[in-house]
C-alpha cells in the first residue's frame, strides 16, 4: 500500500501480558514489530507485564499481539475502546465470545455449524462420555491443559490437567479425521492448511517447536472440500461477530464434514505460526500481512 494512502503511521504493538501464552506472545509481537517497521511504519513494541499499560505518545493505532487471557478475552479491547484508539482484530464482545469455547459452541450450534458433541463438567465426576474424547479448559489457547482420552484410565489425569486452569471443563467427542485450519484476513479466507502432528496430537509442543509438526499448505483437499472448509471458517467468524483477522480450527471427518473446534481471534505470528504461512501460500508476504491487518483496525463493538 502506498505510504500516502495509509491510515496510520505510528503504531504500538502490544505483547507479553499475564497469560500462560506470554512467551508465544512476545515472539509474535517482536515479529510483527519487525514486519511493520520493514513495511515503513513507525512501530513500537510495548511489553505488558500485568493488566495495565501506557501507549507511547502519538500512537495512532494498536496492533494487539496478546494471546490468551487479557488479549483474546475482550479485556484489552475494552480498555482501548475507552481510549478511542483503533486496534486490530475483533471487538471486546466478539473476543469474549470466541475465547470462551462453551459460548462459541452454543453459537456454532445455533448457526447450524457442525461442532463436536460436548458436555460441560464442573467439579469431580465419572467419565461423562464414552472415549475417545478431548478434555480441555474452555478459556485457554495453544492447547494448554488439553488432553485426549482414549481409555477410562486416562480420565482422572485429563480432568486434573484441565481443572488446573478452570473449574469448568469442556469434554468433546474426538473426531477421527484430518486437522485443518483456515486463516481469515478481513472477509477473505486464506488457503487451508493441513497439520500433520506426531500421533495426530497437535499439542503445545507440536505447535511451537520447530519441526514439531508438518504443515501442508495449501492443504491437499479437492476443490469442493477446500471451498467447504473456507465457507465454514467464514461462517464461524460471522457467527461470533469477529472481524479483522482470525484462524478457525477444524477437524475434517472421514465423511468430509468440517467440525469447527474454535476460533482464534489473535493467532500466532511466530516463525512456526499458521496464519503467516497461509498468507505466504496466497502470495502475501509477512510485512504485507501485518499491514493489511493493521489497516483494518477500528475500535468499538
Amino acid at each position: 500500500m502506498p505510504k500516502n494512502n495509509r491510515r496510520f503511521r505510528r503504531v504500538a504493538v502490544l505483547m507479553g501480558g499475564p497469560s500462560s501464552e506470554r512467551e508465544v506472545s512476545l515472539r509474535s509481537g517482536a515479529a510483527i514489530t519487525r514486519g511493520l517497521c520493514e513495511a515503513g511504519y513507525d512501530a513500537v513494541a510495548v511489553e505488558i507485564a500485568g493488566r495495565s499499560f501506557e501507549l507511547p505518545g502519538g500512537t495512532e493505532a494498536v496492533f494487539i499481539a496478546l494471546h490468551g487471557e487479557f488479549g483474546e478475552d475482550g479485556e484489552v479491547q475494552a480498555i482501548l475502546d475507552g481510549m478511542s484508539v483503533p486496534y486490530t482484530g475483533s471487538g471486546s464482545d466478539a473476543s469474549r465470545r470466541a475465547m470462551d469455547k462453551i459460548v462459541s459452541k452454543e453459537l456454532f450450534v445455533a448457526a447450524g455449524i457442525p461442532t463436536p458433541e460436548h458436555i460441560i463438567v464442573r467439579g469431580d465426576g465419572a467419565l461423562p462420555m464414552k472415549p475417545p474424547l478431548v478434555v480441555k479448559p474452555p478459556r485457554q489457547g495453544s492447547s494448554i491443559g488439553c488432553t485426549r482420552v482414549f481409555a477410562e484410565s486416562d480420565w482422572e489425569r485429563a480432568l486434573g490437567e484441565a481443572r488446573a486452569y478452570d473449574e469448568e471443563v469442556l469434554v468433546e467427542r474426538f473426531i477421527p479425521g484430518r486437522e485443518i485450519t483456515v486463516g481469515i484476513v478481513g472477509e477473505e479466507a486464506l488457503p487451508a492448511i493441513e497439520i500433520v502432528a506426531p500421533d495426530d496430537n497437535y499439542d503445545y509442543s507440536a505447535k511451537y517447536t520447530r519441526g514439531g509438526s508438518r504443515h501442508l499448505c495449501p492443504a491437499p483437499l479437492d476443490p469442493d472440500a477446500a471451498a467447504l472448509c473456507a465457507r465454514t471458517a467464514l461462517d464461524s467468524s460471522r457467527a461470533l461477530g469477529c472481524r479483522g483477522m482470525g484462524r478457525v480450527d477444524i477437524r475434517l471427518s472421514e465423511n468430509g464434514t468440517p467440525y469447527v473446534l474454535e476460533m482464534n481471534t489473535i493467532p500466532g505470528f511466530t516463525e512456526t505460526s499458521l496464519l503467516p504461512e497461509a498468507a505466504a501460500s496466497a502470495g502475501i508476504g509477512f510485512g504485507d500481512l501485518c499491514e493489511r491487518i493493521l489497516e483494518l483496525a477500528v475500535f468499538g463493538a
